[in-house]
């Protein structure tokens, strides 16, 4: 399963023009890579996916493993680039134990997904929602001024993100405040689910003592991804959204927003930072 490089087409050289205050020059600079890449089981199409090259069997992984059509490592026979992609990396070639997707996911899922969104393709309400989701584990702590220093070491290790200024990480930390793991794509949920399929393919799974550090806000399909990882607290440097927050709660997950210097919100799971109840429970928990 191993996977020969891709990450070279992460980013493209361009030339730009900028106006600076009424000044304008012409120079060099890079954008982040965005190109689609097709994951198949079996020899038959799965999901396309806009991604930025680079840990893209992670990223095939990742995402069998959050659908829940994986459970283990032992569950992923082999992961190979398509016979046609072999040279441009565009097609993932992935074998499963049994052979095929259970048909009961084959229902739920059309699986046609982009950057943006990591639910497009559900096809009723009742399909948003993962299967056999349980509670993280409750001792997890992390100290409050070891949390404020996640942003600060998880940009420091974005090496795409410096040269491009234009994609979304996520980092898998320890409670000491230790980066184990970092993987960087334009898309949010694309970022997790890298980081997930390189837990999942080195055996790492459930993440029951890490914290996860997400670029951009926290989402619902974030929180999801997370809860199935078994990660007990996941922080965002920008806001969460109403489902994010009461989904949260419902599973006992320490949802932090706001990541920024020396302040941050809890919304819930506020005794893993050792922190007190909030007197006012905004919001009521989903039924």
């Amino acid at each position: 399963m191993s996977e020969t490089d891709s990450s070279s087409k992460s980013t493209q050289p361009a030339v730009v023009c900028e106006w600076d205050g009424g000044s304008v020059q012409t120079h060099d600079d890079f954008l982040v890579g965005e190109e689609p890449l097709l994951i198949q089981v079996a020899g038959q199409p799965l999901t396309v996916t806009m991604r930025t090259p680079g840990n893209d069997f992670d990223l095939a992984a990742g995402f069998l493993f959050t659908e829940g059509m994986v459970k283990s490592r032992h569950d992923i026979v082999s992961l190979e680039w398509g016979d046609e992609s072999e040279a441009d990396h565009r097609v993932v070639q992935v074998a499963l134990k049994n052979g095929a997707i259970p048909r009961s996911q084959e229902t739920k899922r059309n699986f046609l997904s982009n950057s943006s969104c990591g639910l497009c393709g559900k096809t009723s309400l009742e399909g948003v929602y993962a299967d056999g989701i349980t509670r993280p584990n409750p001792e997890f702590r992390i100290d409050p001024q070891v949390l404020c220093g996640l942003p600060d070491a998880l940009r420091s290790a974005q090496t795409i993100f410096g040269r491009t200024g234009g994609l979304h990480a996520a980092g898998l930390f320890d409670s000491s405040g230790k980066l184990l793991a970092l993987k960087e794509d334009v898309g949010r949920h694309n970022a997790v689910d890298k980081l997930i399929g390189w837990a999942l393919l080195h055996d790492l799974l459930p993440l029951s003592n890490f914290a996860l550090l997400a670029s951009g806000r926290g989402g619902f399909e974030i929180i999801q991804k997370s809860l199935v990882a078994g990660i007990p607290l996941l922080a965002s440097v920008s806001a969460a959204s109403s489902l994010a927050v009461r989904m949260s709660r419902d599973f006992g997950m320490t949802l932090v927003g706001f990541l920024r210097g020396r302040r941050f919100v809890v919304y819930t799971g506020e005794e893993r930072l050792g922190l007190g109840a909030p007197a006012d429970q905004a919001l009521t928990s989903h039924a």
